[in-house]
This record gives C-alpha cells, structure tokens and sequence, in this order.
C-alpha cells in the first residue's frame, strides 16, 4: 500500500501521456479509527505493529479527539487512531482511464469480449476468438472465480454487494477524515458532499442484486450511528446512492497475487477484498516483474501468493474496513 501511495502522488509523471497529466484528485485526508473500552487493547496493538513498519499514525485519547475534532461526539469511545499522512482517498474512476490512455498509448491491446473458457495458454471467447499467450493475469474481480471453475478450482472469491450513499449537511465540519464508528459504519467528505457504508443488515449473501439499494440500511443503522457521533449529521440530507461489489476472498479478506500451483503461466490479481484499488499499483508493477524475470521485486508480495489456499495458511488482517 505505501509503494501504492507514492505512485499515486506522482501518477502525473507516470501516467502523462503526450503531455497529459491525469489528475485523480488524491486528498490525504487520513483515517481516523474510533475504539470502545472493547475495542482499544487491539488498536494500541495494532498501532506499535503499524509504528514498527514505519506508519505515520498516532494514539489519540478522548481529550485528543475532542481537541482536534471539536464536532465529534466522544460517547462511548476510549481511543482514536488517526493517519497523519499518507492516507486518503482519491477519484477511481479517473485512476482507471489513466492507467487505460497509459496502456494504450504504450501499445496494449482493449479487446471487449465475453471469456468462455481459459486454458495454461489461452483464453477463449464466446464469440468464437482465442487467445495465445505464454502467460495469462486472471483479473476478473469478483467474477474471477467463475472463469477458474472449468479447471477445477474452486477459488474464495465472490460478489458481495455494498452500498454508498451520498448526502449533504448544512454545518461546517473542518478537517473531516475518513471516519470509522466501532459500529463499523464509515464516513467520509465527497467534495462538498460526504459519503457513507456499512456491512450489510443480515447475511452476507453472494452476488446479490446491485439494482435494489437498501435504504433501510441507511434509516436503521448507519444514519443513527452517524448522528450520535457527528451531531450535526442530524439534520443531513441524501442527495444520491449505488452499489457496487467487493471481490471478497472469502479465505482470509487479502488479495490473492501470483502463479496458481499446477497452473504456473495462469497468474491471479484478485481477491482484494476491498482494498485492490489501494493495492493496485503495487500488485501491478510486482506481476509484471515477476512475468518479465521469473522473480519478485521484494518479498513481501509473496505473502500473498494463492499457494496460500492449498497450504491452509491465512493471511488474516485485522481492524479493517
């Protein structure tokens, strides 16, 4: 995630394409995490580990908050975590079109096409065309697992549907981070607006249907939680929603990056569960390293390696959103 964010805050100079600049509009807001009696023995643990590896977080007590967020209500909370620096959100939509003009302009090749079937070496299409290719990147998102079922493989990795609702609220809120509620709802500034999410109500059922929103999501859980935290979001105002699917690997919730064992020209890029668009870079520049070399370009990217599945080796992560 880190090499992630330096890519980010120069994706002007990487992506420029005769002159072009892509603009993805990065605000490093930070993350503040909130954590009852409960929930702070795990945050202080999590936060000497993030320390260690050279995080820029820090520990905030209850008068801390109050002092450098004077809108927040601190009820029931014991502990914040909040990122100084390199943390933030940006534009997706404009991270893809760039990375998109990129490749294109670097001779890659867009073919629209629906995938029936994939092969060591090829992919075929419904419409007839194959595909040759000394090594293929299955980077399907959460329709990745349908294409490995011919093969046999039963890869954890399924749609599971969330939705964002945008709304508007009258008050001045400076300083507004991406703001996490121990009740797991999430919230943070969209330009002038804000939006907002929570885990789903009842079972995490998958591909369920992205043309129903669930607004009774928004009624019963999260507007609730977001007026006892932000007073002012008492008198807030949806304006917009949609939704749209995690790639959720079910195994451990970490992206699967790598060779598939007995499969080894069959590379996956999946499975992020939430967190690929923060990963992409990284993973990206990893997998062609690794396609060009035969080798990693650190050890790390390893970690995440399928192999993982049939070893029964989780990646577990905890503390996340």
């Amino acid at each position: 995630s880190r090499e992630s964010l330096n890519f980010y805050r120069s994706i002007g100079d990487e992506l420029a394409v005769n002159g072009e600049r892509p603009d993805i509009g990065l605000v490093e807001g930070g993350y503040l995490y909130l954590a009852s009696d409960a929930g702070a023995p795990l945050m202080r643990e999590l936060h000497a580990l993030q320390r260690s590896q050279g995080a820029d977080v820090a520990l905030l007590d209850v008068p801390a908050l109050q002092r450098r967020f004077p809108w927040l209500s601190t009820d029931g909370i014991a502990l914040g975590s909040l990122g100084l620096s390199g943390e933030g959100w940006f534009d997706g939509w404009s991270v893809l079109q760039a990375f998109r003009r990129k490749a294109i302009a670097c001779g890659a090749r867009f073919v629209q096409a629906d995938v029936a079937s994939l092969e060591a070496q090829a992919v075929h299409c419904r419409d007839g065309r194959r595909f040759d290719a000394a090594a293929i990147v299955l980077a399907a998102g959460a329709w990745s697992a349908a294409l490995l079922e011919p093969l046999g493989i039963d890869l954890p990795v399924r749609a599971r549907k969330r939705d964002v609702f945008v709304f508007e609220t009258p008050a001045a809120l400076p300083g507004f981070p991406l703001l996490i509620d121990p009740s797991g709802v999430w919230c943070r500034p969209e330009g002038r607006s804000f939006i907002c999410g929570a885990p789903p109500r009842g079972d995490d059922v998958d591909d369920a249907p992205l043309d129903h929103i669930d607004h009774a999501l928004f009624d019963e859980r999260i507007w609730p939680a977001l007026a006892a935290r932000v007073p002012a979001f008492e008198a807030l105002r949806v304006t917009g929603a949609w939704a749209g699917y995690y790639e959720m690997n079910l195994f451990d919730h970490n992206g699967l990056v790598g060779p598939l064992p007995r499969w080894p020209t069959l590379h996956l890029a999946c499975g992020f569960s939430g967190h690929g668009m923060q990963q992409a870079p990284a993973v990206g520049r990893a997998l062609a390293t690794r396609l060009a070399t035969g080798e990693w370009p650190a050890a790390q990217i390893e970690a995440l390696s399928p192999a993982r599945l049939w070893r029964r080796e989780p990646l577990v992560e905890r503390n996340v959103i």
